[in-house]
């Protein structure tokens, strides 16, 4: 009896250390439940190249909590459990946003935006964060390399630290770049490799698309070609780009563009914000009746078709109506004795941005613009545009994808995660993330930048991949711990 009791009590202690070890095993915060590991991947360097998506821009400005909620600073910071190294971001001095060059704000990097409410605002108070700062150099180098308007060429010009390239119209370099390059001629990728990175992420291509498509497709900003040498066109320097990066062995994740009409910027403000009475109808028809006369003489002189004077003529109804907006791809009408504008109406194909040059789309159509003005190019993304975009983001796609393959890297499919955001949403942590504006979760009151929430969603999707790639077990962050917005008082 006493030697089967020892038998039973030798059983349970084993029993129970074998629950010890499991215990030590498993880990809550893993894919999985067992023990985090980096798989195949080394996270002791990790070097993020991009623009102001991998920088943490957000609420229209870089500053220093936005710029610590960006997805590549809450990648790194889950690479530490496993072995990853200190992930150095060269920090804004404050919360307003801003970077003073000359004394003055640089236009391209101002105060952030808060919601007041009713409407998003700028907050209030006096940007501190210089560009000229030699200590931010000396401490250098930073792990985040991401800089805020950079395109896919930029990554491989050797004068966009340069402060000379600021001095300029336009400007050939980048403020923000230039606060902490170690010196005037080199490169962005030079600068990541110059840290000898066993892990990078890369997600550049959105600014070649995406200037064209803020602009409203003016052709201030062109959209970056496939075609071309490394440095002009974007298949040459993506090449060139991924080939340094993984000359070294090291191992990384690369996502590809979304289609830019996905994002509130070009959501928002309905194409049929034209809202007015029955009498302001009848007064609007009225003024534009010499237009649409105009067009039936155009097209029995056989200077458009039929189709073309249905699609360009001018009415409004009583309610909501498509706003009048300046179309370059109609067919020009200068002849003797008649001459018309490229009009039309826009239509549920059509995008007007939420904002343009500064200016809020809320101020600036209430004053009769889209109305009794027409809209100027830089207002709308008209449907030809968005097909030249799409196109020329299909292509960027294929290329990234192929990259991935050959190269072996991780891929987030960045085009279908912000689809489903804008059309379905996207559900985790009991929170169901969407693009409205303001509302939604996934954006900031920019229109285009994430929120905090639309961060730490980026950051598990890049993590899921990582996943899969290198048999890592990255749980993420739990959306609940981010906010949708940032408040006025940081």
């Amino acid at each position: 009896m006493i030697k089967n009791f020892k038998w039973l009590l030798f059983a349970s202690l084993a029993f129970v250390a074998c629950n010890n070890e499991d215990e030590v095993i498993a880990d809550a915060n893993s894919s999985d439940g067992m023990a985090l590991t980096a798989g195949s991947a080394n996270f002791s360097k990790y070097v993020a190249l991009g623009n102001s998506l991998t920088s943490g821009f957000s609420d229209g400005a870089l500053f220093k909590k936005g710029q610590e909620g960006a997805y590549t600073n809450i990648m790194a910071q889950q690479f530490k459990l496993v072995g990853g190294g200190d992930f150095k971001i060269p920090f804004t001095n404050d919360n307003i946003g801003g970077l003073i060059f000359g004394g003055q704000i640089n236009p391209a990097f101002g105060p952030r935006l808060f919601f007041n409410g009713s409407a998003p605002a700028a907050v209030t108070g006096t940007p501190t964060t210089e560009v000229f700062n030699p200590a931010i150099v000396a401490a250098g180098p930073y792990n985040n390399a991401g800089v805020p308007g950079a395109k896919s060429f930029h990554l491989l010009s050797n004068t966009y630290g340069s402060a000379a390239g600021l001095g300029v119209n336009p400007p050939t370099s980048n403020p923000y770049y230039v606060r902490f390059a170690p010196n005037s001629s080199t490169s962005l990728l030079a600068y990541a490799m110059s840290q000898t990175p066993t892990f990078f992420s890369l997600w550049i291509g959105n600014n070649d698309v995406l200037g064209y498509a803020t602009t409203g497709g003016d052709g201030s900003d062109p959209i970056t070609p496939s075609a071309g040498a490394a440095g002009v066109g974007f298949d040459a320097t993506y090449d060139a780009l991924v080939n340094t990066l993984t000359t070294g062995g090291a191992k990384g994740v690369v996502a590809n563009i979304p289609y830019v009409n996905t994002i509130p910027f070009f959501t928002t403000v309905a194409f049929n914000a034209a809202a007015v009475t029955a009498t302001q109808a009848a007064s609007l028809n009225s003024a534009y009746a010499a237009y649409n006369g105009g067009l039936v003489a155009a097209k029995n002189a056989g200077l458009i078709t039929e189709a073309e004077r249905v699609a360009r003529t001018i009415n409004f109804n009583a309610g909501a109506n498509g706003l009048v907006m300046v179309d370059e791809y109609l067919t020009t009408v200068n002849v003797p004795g008649l001459v018309l504008p490229s009009l039309r109406q826009t239509t549920s194909s059509d995008y007007v941005v939420l904002s343009s040059r500064g200016v809020s789309a809320q101020a600036f159509l209430p004053q009769g613009n889209g109305t009794q003005f027409a809209l100027a190019d830089r207002w709308v993304l008209s449907k030809s545009e968005v097909l030249e975009l799409k196109t020329a983001t299909d292509a960027y796609n294929v290329k990234i994808k192929a990259v991935a393959i050959a190269k072996g890297l991780a891929f987030v499919d960045a085009n279908a995660l912000l689809s489903q955001i804008a059309t379905t949403g996207f559900s985790a942590n009991g929170f169901n993330v969407t693009s409205t504006y303001v509302t939604g979760g996934g954006f900031s009151l920019d229109g285009v930048h994430p929120s905090p929430r639309g961060y730490a969603l980026i950051a598990n999707k890049f993590l899921e991949s990582i996943n899969v790639k290198y048999g890592s077990n990255f749980k993420g962050v739990d959306l609940s711990n981010y906010a949708i917005l940032f408040p006025k008082t940081l």
